[in-house]
């Protein structure tokens, strides 16, 4: 009898976070779903209990709740195995959930983001849950010394002789209230789920003329185009964005457009640190012996969340206003400090910037710290008061949603995309219409049609909103 009803609990498993609650934890995960696959007070708090219902499940969320009313927990897109080995997982991340506006502390790039043994559920070995078979969460913080002998507080020591890493950053007393009794902890299954939305009579929420023909009209309309001012040739477009959204991408991108072939002139990457590290102009040609076409795209650092880390702010106001050089190599540390002479002169409109683009990775919209969106804040105030026009490119639409992945075209159908344009807007303040889906060619041997015709619109757009910058400032 007690088996049946030990069953029957299991087959009726409740979780404890409200319908507000499991929206923002979907939120930060992207178009997904969540199914409780482990409840602590129910299964037990011992380790045998977790890893016999969570172990090659794939991508797993484990929430917590503690006695102080704290609900934290992390992410792993990489199954339990009980491998015994150091996993690396770029998509972890720890969270929590006491605000509107989840706090969520990403991995740190090339970190081992758990140990995968048959123990408690760890994160970097930092952070325990169901510690020693109990309810309670333990924060590992040890005393170790480096190769060096110097001794260090609150590191970690493992992954090779005198190497010290942190692979989350986090105050226990921010993420748990240093309450280390849990009420609770849940284990949730993450899948990508399909827009059920989407079908063939579904109108689109922006038209797009998905043929050859349009292809070839964008192509021919970018090629004639001609800036509203003699005294500009090419429209100078400035890329920025946080490292790894996609700014290199784009342009390789377009550069194949036009070269009818697959090129990777500029770095591009998923490094943790940004790949570009000097101010680079780049023109497009029309086909290998083609001539330049009527714009620039000039890429920049990538934002990063430190203070002295990635581009600096002070740099972009140099950028803008056409004093940096192509090839100037960034320093983090030290904003670009124009030659004198020059800087004692206005440059020309010809070498200034006539329309700003924001790059965004759309499966990270959710996961934007606050002090990176602070950082896009000040730029825009900054690029404001110069009156540029400023737009978004939302790339990586296809991995943010599987209808995308399946096919391009359902990009302006689901409602999960439509969401994700408009968070952008949103955190970024710019209105809807500015922001741009696209998918950059990253995997790909073989031009597509689809993915060529939403590059082109973004581009086409960009030198619209470049002729209402020069219109407005008049001749010079």
């Amino acid at each position: 009898m007690n088996k049946i009803l030990r069953n029957l609990c299991l087959d009726s498993l409740t979780s404890d976070l409200t319908e507000e609650q499991r929206n923002l934890l979907c939120a930060l995960l992207g178009n997904v779903e969540l199914t409780l696959l482990y409840k602590a007070s129910i299964h037990g708090y011992n380790a045998s209990a977790f890893h016999q219902r969570c172990d090659r499940q794939g991508p797993t969320l484990l929430v917590a709740y503690n006695r102080s009313g704290y609900i934290f927990g992390g992410y792993t897109s990489v199954d339990y195995t009980q491998s015994g080995r150091q996993i690396t997982d770029e998509e972890a991340f720890l969270f929590n959930l006491q605000g509107k506006i989840p706090v969520c502390i990403k991995v740190n790039s090339g970190c081992n983001a758990r140990l995968d043994d048959g123990r408690a559920p760890n994160f970097g070995q930092q952070l325990y849950f169901c510690y020693n078979n109990q309810p309670a969460v333990y924060h590992q913080g040890q005393n170790v010394y480096d190769k060096y002998g110097v001794y260090n507080q609150g590191q970690n020591l493992y992954g090779g002789f005198g190497a010290r890493v942190n692979p989350f950053n986090f105050n226990p007393a921010t993420l748990y209230g240093n309450d280390t009794q849990l009420n609770e902890c849940e284990v949730y299954k993450v899948e990508q789920k399909k827009d059920l939305q989407i079908s063939a009579k579904m109108k689109p929420w922006r038209n797009v003329q998905w043929t050859a023909k349009r292809r070839d009209e964008l192509m021919e309309s970018i090629r004639d185009y001609k800036p509203m001012m003699t005294s500009v040739s090419r429209i100078r477009i400035l890329m920025i964005g946080p490292v790894g959204a996609g700014k290199s991408s784009f342009f390789n991108s377009i550069n194949s457009v036009f070269m009818g072939r697959m090129t990777s002139k500029a770095m591009s990457g998923s490094a943790g640190t940004s790949l570009t590290t000097q101010f680079r102009t780049y023109p497009v040609k029309d086909g290998r012996e083609g001539k330049p076409l009527p714009f620039v795209l000039c890429d920049t650092m990538g934002l990063e969340e430190q203070s002295a880390a990635g581009l600096d702010i002070d740099d972009i106001s140099s950028i803008l206003q056409g004093h940096v050089p192509d090839r100037y190599k960034f320093n983090p540390t030290t904003p670009f400090q124009p030659e004198e002479q020059k800087a004692s002169r206005p440059a020309s409109l010809q070498e200034k910037i006539h329309c700003v683009v924001y790059v965004i990775d759309a499966t990270k919209i959710s996961l934007m710290s606050s002090k990176l969106e602070e950082k896009l804040g000040a730029i825009r105030r900054k690029v404001n008061t110069l009156g540029i026009p400023q737009m978004v490119l939302m790339t990586k639409v296809d991995e943010a949603c599987p209808d995308v992945v399946e096919d391009l075209q359902n990009i302006y159908i689901s409602s999960y995309i439509k969401t994700k344009v408009q968070e952008v807007s949103s955190r970024l303040g710019v209105p809807v219409s500015c922001v741009l889906p696209v998918k950059n060619y990253s995997q790909e041997l073989e031009l597509e049609l689809n993915c060529d015709v939403l590059l082109l619109t973004a581009l086409q757009q960009m030198l619209n909103f470049a002729d209402d910058y020069l219109d407005d400032v008049g001749p010079f």
